[in-house]
């Protein structure tokens, strides 16, 4: 079972050896560094990290605060390995999900975060209730008056709030829209960024352009990536996109690329839905003509 060793610092100024160190005794095969702020949720590495993993593949940390800092971020990465077959090790804490007891304990980690959730949903309801009660009137009242300042405020805390949500999933989008755009449509980036994901965390292409433009506006991408994209010959087109998945992920295997264009719905060039490794190689090797690779 492969390991593949994640260590992270905070700052430049601190060294990430000795956790590498402690995950190439643990037996880890290829390790990667980063230096980032834990509450960032947009990690270049560490979505590179997990795009990397493949099944039965086991991603390895010395401690669980070096891969998230929230449990639901903790949950989050845990929940993508498991769609991808792939498990996870903390060395110096009680989870290992390819063990009964480490499936344990996420579980009781996860009944944990929901009751949590719960307590607090109860606590706003009873609250609410007390001072409906006392006749309070609910809201801001700055809100009410139409106050600027405070249609400020709450303008951005929406903002804020929004950003943070973006942050939750910026790992499923933020590195193929780096790698891919302008050079590529808006239609077939969405494609590939739906290709691996469940049903449920889909992109629509009117939400994802609001989230690049969002991200673009903070600093977080460049500009460039909401540039027109250039016209493409019909014929280069499927060179491209499986270019690009193989760019997000150099290991992964003809037979993979072609479960992704299955899910993707993408046809063969001759027009069938069924992909052979045969007719993938023939495209690498034609987007390696083209420059693509």
């Amino acid at each position: 079972m492969p390991l593949i060793g994640y260590a992270r610092v905070s700052t430049e100024d601190q060294t990430p050896l000795p956790q590498s160190e402690a995950l190439q005794s643990a037996g880890c095969a290829e390790i990667f560094e980063e230096h980032a702020s834990g509450g960032n949720r947009a990690r270049p590495v560490l979505a590179r990290v997990i795009e990397r993993v493949k099944s039965g593949d086991t991603l390895v940390v010395v401690r669980i605060d070096r891969l998230a800092r929230s449990l639901s971020h903790l949950l989050e990465v845990i929940e993508r390995l498991e769609g991808k077959g792939a498990f996870f090790r903390s060395l110096q804490d009680p989870i290992d999900t390819a063990s009964p007891q480490g499936k344990f304990t996420l579980q009781v980690l996860g009944a944990a975060a929901e009751f949590e959730r719960a307590l607090i949903r109860e606590r706003t309801k009873a609250g609410l209730a007390s001072a409906r009660a006392k006749g309070r009137v609910g809201g801001n009242p700055g809100l009410r008056s139409k106050d600027p300042a405070a249609l400020r405020k709450v303008r951005l805390a929406r903002q804020d709030g929004y950003m943070e949500r973006l942050n939750e999933t910026a790992q499923d989008w933020v590195p193929h829209v780096r790698r891919l755009r302008p050079d590529m449509a808006w239609e077939d980036v969405l494609r590939i960024i739906n290709g691996p994901l469940p049903h449920d965390r889909h992109w629509t292409q009117s939400r994802l352009l609001r989230a690049v433009k969002a991200y673009v506006r903070d600093g977080f991408l460049p500009a460039e990536a909401l540039g027109r994209a250039g016209r493409r010959e019909t014929d280069d087109r499927l060179p491209a996109i499986v270019a690009a998945i193989k760019g997000a992920d150099p290991d992964i295997t003809l037979q993979a690329i072609c479960d992704r264009l299955e899910s993707m719905r993408e046809r063969t060039p001759r027009g069938r839905t069924s992909w052979q490794p045969s007719s993938v190689r023939m495209l690498l090797e034609r987007a390696e003509r083209l420059g693509l690779l």
